[in-house]
């Protein structure tokens, strides 16, 4: 029960602390200043087929998994 007791306590008092700090570490991270253009460009994914849908390699018909 020694090595429960001791882990228990690293992971209420470092673990705790460690993970904060990573947590505030990565919020800056995405909202640095050079991330905007990145962020509005993942967000236009949706909107680039606007017309159409996007193109296909393979037609529909000579899939592999066809039937015919």
């Amino acid at each position: 029960m020694e090595t429960y007791s001791a882990l228990r306590e690293f992971a209420d008092s470092w673990m705790l602390l460690i993970l904060f700090v990573f947590f505030v570490a990565v919020v800056l991270w995405v909202i640095r200043p050079g991330s905007n253009k990145a962020h509005r460009d993942t967000a236009d994914i949706p909107f680039r087929h606007e017309d159409k849908p996007a193109e296909t390699k393979e037609k529909p018909a000579e899939s592999k998994g066809a039937r015919k």
